[in-house]
């Protein structure tokens, strides 16, 4: 009898592990697939409600701290995937896509004269916020390096309105964030 009192008052190392492995591999399948901004808020407001609750129950019932660290290590990694989760995303698609994306851009026709090769890539938005566009675009002088080191606003040569972000992917490979309510085709040059 006491024997199965120790053993199970002993605290588990696995289960935290599970938890944190646990939150990226549930994770990261929403942050890739496609429609990024619903899936990640219904990931936050379903998911981790759910899982959390169960884990939580779990522990309550079973006086366990192993079961309770399994839950702080989920929340925490969702936590910090979350905060990540543009660049995780842009990485990912990039990773498992880019032959695709690629094709598709260079397949367009050449774009007007002394604009950059683009396409729309990303993008998020949410009703009354306004909606943010991502652009993949081709560089052949790599000239958007420096503007994707600064991590700072500016408006650059090839692009018509000033960017907040721009993203190096590989050489001559960027993505673009433009202004909210803002798209390539709507930018009034010189803005």
């Amino acid at each position: 009898m006491v024997e199965k009192t120790v053993q199970r008052d002993r605290f588990n190392w696995w289960l935290p592990i599970y938890g944190a492995v646990g939150g990226f591999v549930l994770f990261l399948p929403f942050v890739i697939s496609g429609v990024w901004d619903i899936v990640e808020v219904l990931y936050f407001l379903v998911v981790v409600p759910i899982i959390s609750l169960i884990l939580l129950v779990v522990s309550i019932r079973r006086k366990s701290i192993s079961v309770l660290s399994m839950l702080a290590a989920y929340c925490a990694v969702s936590l910090i995937l979350m905060k990540s989760s543009y660049d995780l995303r842009t990485a990912g698609r990039w990773i498992l896509w880019s032959k695709v994306y690629k094709s598709q851009l260079l397949a367009q026709p050449n774009p007007a004269k002394g604009e950059l090769r683009h396409m729309e890539w990303d993008g998020w938005g949410f009703p009354g916020a306004g909606d943010t566009y991502v652009y993949l675009v081709f560089d052949p002088s790599d000239s958007l390096a420096a503007a994707a080191k600064s991590h700072s606003p500016a408006k650059l040569s090839g692009i018509p309105c000033e960017v907040p972000k721009v993203r190096r992917l590989e050489s001559h490979w960027y993505s673009v964030v433009l202004y909210t309510d803002t798209n390539w085709g709507e930018c009034i040059p010189g803005s």
